[in-house]
């Protein structure tokens, strides 16, 4: 049940360290997934981090297929990654437009490792184990950073590249990530 605002830049709470999940399978973790991905379906996001919504543990969604703010993404399967760990496969670095829920209307050019590993676990305490390269990947790295409390705006290198969409892309377009 869409009970649950997402928390926009500027709320303290989006600057927190997240919480390990300790216990799996649950039905608060359950209800927890099921509110997060009503959340995201109903906002067209590729992805959400629990912190998004003023819950204080590692857990991010993803995933984008027919989206349409991301026409032209490559396909993301939708995946529930708990605990996450990422390691880059490379020190090679992609920029690209991002946007997030809770920085709405806005986009920014941002870095990310093109190609990266992630390990964590599923809803049901299940490892997951995945190598990953360019879309897919930098919407992982955008939901985990949320985790750490670090919003897309802070890596920004060159903030002639920020702004608001109607501004950026007055034809229209508006970016990739969350």
């Amino acid at each position: 049940m869409m009970n649950r605002p997402v928390l926009r830049m500027g709320d303290v709470r989006l600057w927190e360290k997240a919480r390990p999940v300790t216990d799996f399978d649950t039905p608060e973790l359950r209800a927890l997934i099921t509110d997060m991905t009503e959340i995201m379906h109903h906002l067209d996001g590729a992805g959400l981090a629990a912190p998004q919504i003023g819950v204080g543990l590692r857990v991010v969604i993803f995933g984008v297929e027919g989206n349409p703010r991301y026409p032209d993404a490559e396909l993301v399967p939708w995946t529930v990654l708990i605990n996450p760990v990422l390691t880059p496969l490379s020190s090679a670095v992609d920029e690209g437009w991002e946007g997030c829920l809770s920085v709405p209307g806005l986009r920014g050019w941002v870095p990310r490792w093109r190609s990266l590993r992630y390990t964590g676990f599923d809803a049901g305490g299940q490892p997951i184990d995945r190598a990953v390269e360019g879309f897919h990947a930098r919407v992982v790295q955008h939901e985990c950073d949320h985790l750490d409390g670090v919003l897309y705006p802070m890596r920004i290198r060159d903030f002639t590249r920020f702004g608001f969409v109607d501004e950026l892309f007055p034809r229209g377009g508006a970016g990739v990530a969350e």
